[in-house]
């Protein structure tokens, strides 16, 4: 009775072994698509951007199920540790608090710990 549980629990492993690796394609075949399209949406977005910008065309654009709105949106870079660095020297002249602050910011971050499965390609 003992090895049979163990031969069905190591069926069941195999099983979900090969459903990760199954899925694990998957998932990289759609990523491959995905960044695929969203940089041939970003050049077509840039070209209709352009052509109205140069034209002077301040409408929008009329689709099937609605319009195409064209607006400025503001991208911020992610604060990283070399930014926040830089920023504080700018209103504190003394390095040894600025590495003093620098160090304490990266020593109280939280992290967190969790087990993981990474899938290495000969």
């Amino acid at each position: 009775m003992n090895n049979e549980l163990v031969l069905n629990e190591q069926q069941e492993l195999i099983k979900n072994v090969k459903n990760f690796v199954l899925i694990d394609d998957q998932l990289k075949i759609i990523n491959e698509k995905t960044k695929l399209l969203r940089e041939k949406k970003g050049h077509i977005s840039n070209y209709i951007c352009n052509y109205m910008n140069n034209k002077n065309i301040n409408k929008n654009i009329k689709i099937s199920d609605g319009e195409l709105k064209i607006s400025e949106k503001k991208d911020y870079s992610p604060l990283s540790f070399s930014f926040i660095e830089k920023s504080l020297k700018e209103i504190i002249s003394d390095d040894n608090k600025v590495n003093f602050i620098i160090e304490h910011l990266k020593n109280k971050r939280e992290i967190k710990i969790s087990s993981e499965i990474k899938r290495i390609k000969k």
